[in-house]
């Protein structure tokens, strides 16, 4: 579980460093230019550690799942060789997919304005401005939608429900009403990542009538609202990651007050 934390973190801080530089600039000094290689780039990134995102999420719900559900063959289902597996399998997917959809992306053309209606490089923001044929694109992005959102949500789901049935039966009184918070708050901060998702991804295959600033507002709560949240959902709420962040500023406090004693008495 704490290298699937780990993992989760790191995708966390890797999305928005992809967009939010960009941003910055643009909001700050007005630069607000990018080439069609560098657009695709970081579509690349954002999409592709998006979607790792989502396959860390569903191997950390399978992952309670076995251990609440099935305990007694934990360790014999999770083990290292899973592990690997895993990763070959989600770098594979997200690879595989990511690739292909930027690469559908690249040899359209774009013989209009070429002013992106976003404050980052999204796919549907992009392919919206080509003049040429854009029905693989959406049908890529509805592809997308199925694989990351059908597939993966409806695990989730399955592992969760699972999970309360077990737990609700067997625990009782104030133990009830922690796992059933802990599992809702869980199935809440995934919803909205994959229901923003979503509609980000599939407004424009739709015809959604969403305006421009909410739909770039939906896109940046995509990107920035897991990474806020999850380090309080699976890390400062984890007892033992709690105890070691408060250790760690324990530690730098007395070295602090040593270091502040001893020039005193210098």
């Amino acid at each position: 579980m704490y290298v699937l934390v780990s993992a989760l973190a790191i995708v966390n801080i890797v999305v928005p460093t992809a967009i939010i530089p960009k941003m910055l600039l643009a909001v700050l000094f007005d630069l607000r230019e990018i080439t069609l290689a560098g657009c695709l780039v970081q579509m690349f990134v954002t999409h592709f550690f998006s979607s790792v995102e989502s396959t860390i999420l569903l191997v950390m719900a399978l992952d309670r799942y076995v251990a609440i559900c099935h305990p007694l063959r934990y360790v014999e289902i999770v083990n290292s060789a899973l592990f690997v597996k895993l990763l070959v399998f989600t770098l594979v997917r997200s690879g595989s997919i990511m690739l292909t959809l930027v690469g559908l992306v690249a040899p359209l053309r774009f013989c209009g304005s070429n002013v992106i209606s976003h404050c980052y490089c999204d796919h549907m923001a992009l392919v919206s401005l080509a003049c040429s044929s854009t029905d693989k694109n959406s049908a890529m992005g509805v592809a997308v939608i199925v694989c990351f959102v059908g597939i993966d949500i409806s695990l989730i789901f399955f592992s969760y429900v699972n999970i309360l049935y077990v737990v609700l039966r067997a625990a009782a009184g104030e133990d009830r009403w922690k796992a059933f918070h802990t599992c809702g708050t869980h199935l809440m901060v995934m919803m909205s990542f994959y229901l923003v998702g979503s509609v980000t991804f599939l407004s424009h295959n739709l015809n959604l009538p969403i305006p421009v600033d909410v739909n770039t507002c939906l896109g940046l709560l995509y990107i920035i609202f897991p990474a806020s949240v999850n380090p309080v959902i699976y890390g400062v709420r984890t007892k033992e990651i709690r105890h070691a962040i408060l250790k760690i500023f324990k530690v730098q406090a007395n070295k602090v007050f040593v270091v502040q004693v001893s020039s005193v008495r210098k």
